[in-house]
């Protein structure tokens, strides 16, 4: 009986021990959102490379506003394009990084917004960008 409970034991530990390093491998990999308070009230998630949240402007000023940013970072446009419902604009850093900024509308008040720096996201750089975004408001 004391060989059954001790095998049984060793599997408990076995799969919690999985399960603790799963965890550990997602949130070095950023799979796991980090959310911080924002200035305004309104949530920040990083998010596998992704940084998005929501802005209290419309999808016509938060556009003005993501163009207005690009310009003050003195990036080079690479494309932008928009409807009445979503928007993108592509930009390049002097160093080349790929800087994407997706904008959709939630509703006539709010815009949600994505930033993603190179391929695995900058968060240091995407923080500044969404700044001047929010600096242009």
């Amino acid at each position: 009986m004391k060989t059954q409970n001790t095998s049984s034991l060793s599997r408990v530990v076995r799969l919690l021990t999985g399960f603790l390093l799963a965890g550990a491998f997602m949130v070095q990999s950023g799979c796991v959102a980090v959310v911080a308070a924002g200035a305004a009230g309104t949530g920040v998630a990083w998010f596998n490379g992704r940084m998005e949240t929501t802005l209290d402007a419309n999808i016509n000023k938060s556009y003005s506003a993501a163009q207005g940013a690009i310009r003050d970072l003195e990036f080079a446009t690479i494309s932008q394009k928009k409807s009445a419902i979503d928007a993108e604009l592509v930009a390049r850093t002097a160093l080349d990084k790929r800087v994407e900024i997706v904008l959709k509308k939630v509703d006539d008040r709010l815009t949600k917004v994505s930033i993603r720096v190179g391929v695995f996201g900058d968060e240091t750089l995407s923080l500044a960008v969404l700044e001047k975004i929010k600096a242009n408001l």
